[in-house]
């Protein structure tokens, strides 16, 4: 109970949610102020209305004019601390941050913190990059102080003043000294800084490389410089939405406006003043004689100007990272919208003089034929939404063709040229797109399904034919002649409306029905099988793998060339060179392990006939575990860092110092206990193969994993036998834990696959068994041992949102864990740490990979 009631209190303490509170009353005082305004906002819609659009396009020019010159003063930024930044990538920085800054709290300061990717490409470090930052944040407090100072002046003369604006400009005089005053006492030797590297040490480093920084000066100035340009055109803005708007303009309460408004956006704790600056506008500019509504002109279009624009533009500049995402996403979006519009089309009555109009030029059978067309491709464009996400050529092809008889269908049912001009953008777009979508239908299934409905609709037709010409006189009050029984049936068949067919009895509507049934089920089979994936893979011939495994000792040079020879894999064999790739085949992925078997410089034009092996089957490669000095070989692709791969210098590593007192206390612990460790080298004793069998299905079902391949191994022991083990035994002889030697064609370097114990068995098991896999490579005078991958880990500085949020699953999630201690068990060994990296298309895939992925490492 002591303990629950601290943490209440921490809960609900005020002080933690007052930025909230603040912005919540600053917005209901909007709601509140623009509620009671409700008819000057009524009434300055005809003043927005009559708008002069020429100034309208200056102040557009203006605010790119203002991007420009934040671009500058960021570039400026980083050059005063010696790294150079190109103004368009400064630009977008600006556009980011001045986005992300109406959302978190103090967002003017807090969102600095934010570092493009491509910023963290170039090389710049972190402190050099929050270095630049603070000097932008800093200049742009100077020059509204500047800038601020002859406004206040001006305003005390016109107006008497406004104690708060001049309050508000002394306080933030107040702020930049101390500022300043605290920059320099964080500087080494200085009084801040000793007293926190007394207090916390381990911020003296960071410190220092922060506050170290020798400045350039003239890079400095220019800063300012294009500062105060910023805040002219802030000014410039108020200047010309008065212009615009038709009213008196003057430039002393242009600036004033301005400045208060930014001085407002500077104490806003959310949303950049988002209500108050509003306010605080209108108020400064009926104390100058505008009317309310005049002055609620001015801000809105002055707002939007400033505020509005540079949002939107930001959100864009976020956007345009995903916009790969976006097209992949937008045709199956669009596909399924179309298909729901079709569907409400048809249930919808008509549009009547569009009908009129339309039956002077069309047969009234046609429009009947138009209706359920477009409700069976309706119907249609639904399901394939779903295979067009999976990126089927099939059914890219049925969509486009589903949207061009959409678009006739829409003209031809009543001259709806709204749901037309949505169908002729869906297939704009699915043709803009077409080469996103590779993946092909089965052979086999494409056969059945034309033969299926060859065969039911030769069935349909005979049945229907037999049926109408035998059929009794009762049932349609029609005695059909063969021509009629063909043309009724192929009518119903296509699901067109025949009027002239009109059933009588029961039977007769039930034998309509039936009919029309067929046919839709027939139709929907077509498509099924147009849209089925390739899921029919070849077993690979003994002759492909012997001529795998003769490549891999001419070229092998990695450690995980052992398992790419493994069942599981299959095998692409370049035509132009000696080289072959290893890989698996899951949700419509290749997803290749590492990179081609072959000579170095044969390898980038081995992954690029794969490729485009892969584009003509319809599947998209992935490269997993790719090392860092091998990313060159696929071009532009995106990476994703999954990992780090530990490697143990066995030369230098020993047990003696301080480091390695733990470990020598577990070890000296087994032995006392009376547990020894072997090497057992082939071939083994069927008795060893069944104790290893039954650790590793104890360690199976104790600690709840599953058998895993792909980059890995499973317990085989047609494959043991062929491998020298080590085990760790306890006094009676018992097997408690083990690992396999494996082949490492990486020169110098030994390697293993499993490592597995008993639940029983002492924690330090595991490290005898390491250790005596070091004492093996020593003697075989091997330089270094390869422990393999530890996934999501040691991602220190992601450089996109993926590994910003690999990095945080790792941090967080539970079911991740794991890696930790297996990274903590790794590193008492490891000397280097080498990053891996899985290379893929683009950043839509990785919403699919995850399950292929976890498809392929399945036995």
């Amino acid at each position: 109970m002591s303990n629950t009631k601290p943490k209440a209190r921490m809960l609900f303490k005020p002080a933690m949610y007052w930025r909230e509170i603040i912005a919540f009353i600053g917005l209901f005082l909007a709601f509140i102020f623009f509620r009671s305004e409700r008819r000057e906002l009524h009434a300055i819609i005809p003043h927005l209305e009559s708008a002069n659009r020429a100034w309208i396009v200056i102040g557009f020019a203006v605010t790119g004019l203002f991007f420009w010159l934040q671009g500058a003063m960021y570039r400026k930024s980083f050059a005063a601390v010696r790294l150079e930044l190109p103004l368009v990538q400064g630009i977008v920085l600006f556009l980011k941050r001045n986005f992300l800054s109406v959302f978190l709290p103090a967002g003017g300061v807090s969102s600095l913190a934010y570092t493009p990717s491509y910023i963290r490409q170039r090389g710049f470090g972190r402190m050099q990059v929050h270095q630049a930052s603070g000097i932008y944040g800093f200049v742009g407090l100077l020059t509204v102080f500047l800038a601020g100072l002859p406004v206040i002046v001006y305003m005390a003369f016109t107006k008497g003043g406004l104690h708060n604006a001049g309050t508000g400009l002394v306080s933030l005089l107040a702020i930049l000294v101390l500022l300043w005053m605290a920059t320099v006492s964080l500087r080494p030797g200085k009084y801040l800084n000793r007293q926190i590297s007394k207090y916390f040490p381990s911020a003296a480093p960071m410190l220092e490389g922060l506050f170290t920084a020798k400045l350039d000066n003239r890079a400095f100035g220019a800063t300012v410089l294009y500062s105060l340009g910023i805040e002219l055109c802030g000014m410039v803005h108020v200047y010309i939405a008065m212009l615009a708007l038709g009213l008196p303009a003057s430039v002393g309460v242009a600036a004033a406006a301005y400045i208060i408004s930014v001085l407002l956006m500077l104490i806003s704790p959310l949303l950049r003043g988002l209500g108050a600056v509003e306010m605080s506008l209108v108020y400064i500019m009926e104390l100058y004689g505008y009317s309310a509504g005049q002055a609620l002109a001015i801000t809105i279009l002055y707002r939007v100007f400033e505020f509005w624009l540079p949002l939107v533009c930001g959100f864009l500049a976020f956007a345009w990272k995903g916009r790969k995402l976006f097209l992949r996403l937008a045709p199956v979006l669009l596909i399924f919208l179309l298909g729901i519009i079709n569907i409400v089309s048809v249930m919808t009555p008509p549009i009547h003089h569009r009908l009129v109009l339309l039956r002077e030029y069309i047969p009234l059978q046609t429009v009947h034929a138009s209706n359920l067309l477009v409700l069976y491709i309706g119907l249609m464009l639904v399901v394939t939404a779903a295979f067009l996400l999976k990126g089927f050529r099939a059914a890219w092809i049925i969509a486009v063709l589903l949207s061009f008889l959409s678009l006739l269908g829409h003209l031809g049912k009543a001259l709806d040229y709204e749901e037309a001009i949505f169908a002729t953008v869906t297939l704009v777009i699915l043709l803009a797109t077409a080469k996103q979508y590779r993946r092909r239908a089965s052979k086999k299934w494409l056969q059945i399904g034309f033969s299926t409905a060859l065969f039911s609709l030769a069935a349909v037709l005979i049945a229907g034919f037999i049926s109408f010409y035998f059929i009794d006189k009762k049932h349609f009050g029609i005695d059909f002649t063969w021509k009629q029984s063909l043309e009724h049936t192929f009518r119903m068949f296509f699901l067109l409306q025949d009027d002239t067919l009109q059933p009588v009895t029961r039977f007769g509507h039930e034998f309509v029905a039936l009919i029309r049934w067929l046919g839709f089920l027939t139709w929907a089979f077509v498509l099924f099988a147009l849209i089925n994936p390739y899921l029919h893979l070849s077993r690979e011939e003994d002759t492909e793998k012997e001529r795998a495994r003769k490549l891999v000792s001419l070229y092998g040079q990695s450690s995980v060339d052992y398992f790419k020879l493994y069942k599981d894999k299959q095998y692409f064999f370049s035509t132009q060179f000696e080289a072959f790739i290893a890989y698996r085949v899951a949700g419509g992925f290749a997803i290749v392990l590492e990179e081609p078997v072959c000579a170095e410089e044969d390898k980038a034009a081995a992954i690029r006939e794969f490729d485009a092996h892969c584009r003509k089957i319809g599947w998209k490669a992935a490269y997993y575990r790719v090392d860092e000095n091998s990313i060159a070989l696929f071009g532009a692709l995106p990476r994703l860092m999954i990992g780090q791969e530990a490697i143990v210098d066995v030369q230098l590593f020993n047990l003696e110092g301080k480091d390695k007192k733990s470990l020598r206390n577990g070890l000296n612990s087994l032995q006392k206990k009376g547990f020894t460790t072997h090497l057992h080298r082939p071939p083994h004793e069927p008795a060893l193969l069944g104790s290893l069998k039954k650790v590793s299905d104890e360690w199976l079902e104790y600690f709840d994993k599953g058998e895993q391949v792909f980059s890995q191994g499973l317990f085989d022991t047609e494959e043991l036998q062929q491998q020298d083990i080590i085990t760790v035994e306890d006094a009676e002889g018992q097997v408690k834990a083990f690992l396999n030697i494996i082949p490492d064609f990486s020169p110098e370097e030994c390697t293993y696959d499993l490592i597995r114990k008993t639940a029983d068995a002492p924690g330090a098991a595991m490290d005898a068994l390491i250790i005596q896999l070091i004492q093996y490579a020593k003697e075989r005078k091997q330089l270094y041992l390869n422990m393999g991958l530890v996934p999501l880990t040691g991602i220190e500085q992601p450089v996109n949102t993926a590994e910003q949020l690999l990095k945080m699953a790792a941090a967080r999630i539970k079911r991740f864990g794991h890696y930790k201690g297996l990274r903590e068990f790794k590193e008492k060994y490891a000397t280097v740490w080498e990053n891996k990296y899985l290379i893929y298309e683009n950043d839509f895939d990785l919403l699919q990979l995850p399950v292929a992925l976890n498809r392929v490492m399945k036995p």
